[in-house]
């Protein structure tokens, strides 16, 4: 049976992510140079290669490097993962039953909130009962901490306000969960790196673009669609393709609008990098847009070069317009925000 075998640059690059837990792909792309003297964007094929040979040893200890975009933030981040597909046995090690089941009603309470914000208020996160998230698994790992049983856990009960507010500024440090621009609790990139499974498990809508879960997403306008595409998938999908804009499933006009800073940073964003562990890439339904992770580099400088173009000529004409315009296909198509939450 042919064997992989990692060098120290290999090494080298997990340590990094082990030790600094997940990092932009901008670092992790500048530790990559620094480690082999190639950078990835111009050597597509060698970084993804030392990806595969990373996750073939790796995976015999059901360990991933892994790399997602940050559905908040829309950056790229790289991390060493758990793909044992129980929240458990992915914080189990530092954190102890009742901040874990705090942690699992948190994440419960982000990915139900059907207007795609992707976050809940500090009290709302505070308020969750502990006694709602007992569990089977949990209940014998709580057993073998405290030697208590049956019911609802003393420990549950005694988990006071005071506890939950360190544990969620620990969730925040360690990057389970993060603090929004607006002052909510929304998942850090850690969950999002590690959570996919649970996902997936957990039917969790998702992008419709990308296919992964869309927590924090834009929603259809139509109240009784349920598609979801993640902003920056929507800057790829309407400003980077020459389609209407329109729900790809009920067709209603899907008003958004991309300024031309947010497709620039899209295009200077490093994009994800394909799956490591299968041989191929299922694709699943077809889908209207390209995935962002196959928009080849020549074609992203030249989508680039476009634009800034584009926003020079807007500039010489319109130079006493106090904002540079959106790009889009139709200008008179305001955005517009969703009034209420979906129902089921």
């Amino acid at each position: 049976m042919a064997t992989t075998t990692l060098t120290w640059k290999h090494h080298t690059l997990i340590q990094s992510l082990l030790s600094r837990g997940p990092i932009t792909a901008v670092d992790f792309h500048k530790i990559f140079e620094s480690v082999t003297g190639r950078h990835p964007g111009a050597n597509e094929k060698i970084f993804n290669d030392y990806l595969l040979s990373i996750n073939k040893e790796l995976s015999y200890v059901q360990f991933e490097l892994r790399g997602c975009r940050n559905q908040y933030d829309g950056k790229v981040y790289y991390g060493v993962v758990n793909n044992v597909a129980d929240e458990q046995s992915k914080i189990g090690t530092k954190y102890t039953v009742p901040q874990i089941a705090f942690y699992k009603g948190i994440i419960e309470g982000i990915v139900q909130d059907f207007a795609g914000r992707g976050s809940i208020s500090n009290i709302d996160a505070l308020n969750i009962r502990l006694e709602n998230q007992v569990q089977a698994s949990m209940q014998s790992q709580l057993e073998s901490q405290t030697g208590s049983q049956a019911g609802v856990p003393s420990v549950f009960r005694s988990f006071s306000m005071s506890q939950k507010e360190k544990t969620l500024e620990e969730l925040i440090k360690d990057k389970w969960l993060c603090s929004t621009s607006d002052g909510r609790i929304g998942l850090g990139v850690r969950s999002l790196l590690d959570l996919r499974s649970w996902f997936h498990n957990s039917d969790v809508p998702s992008c419709h673009v990308c296919n992964e879960a869309a927590v924090k997403a834009e929603v259809c306008p139509n109240e009784s669609c349920t598609i979801r595409i993640h902003k920056y998938c929507l800057v790829k999908k309407y400003s980077l393709a020459k389609i209407d804009k329109v729900c790809p499933s009920c067709s209603n006009p899907w008003p958004y609008e991309a300024t031309k800073a947010e497709i620039l940073e899209y295009l200077d964003e490093p994009h994800e990098p394909p799956p490591t562990q299968q041989k191929g890439h299922a694709k699943g339904k077809k889908r209207i847009a390209e995935d962002a992770e196959n928009i080849p580099t020549v074609r992203r400088k030249s989508l680039r070069r476009s634009v800034i173009a584009h926003e020079v000529e807007d500039t010489t004409s319109t130079s006493s317009s106090p904002h540079p315009p959106s790009i889009h296909m139709s200008s008179n198509v305001r955005r517009s925000t969703r009034s209420a939450v979906r129902l089921r």
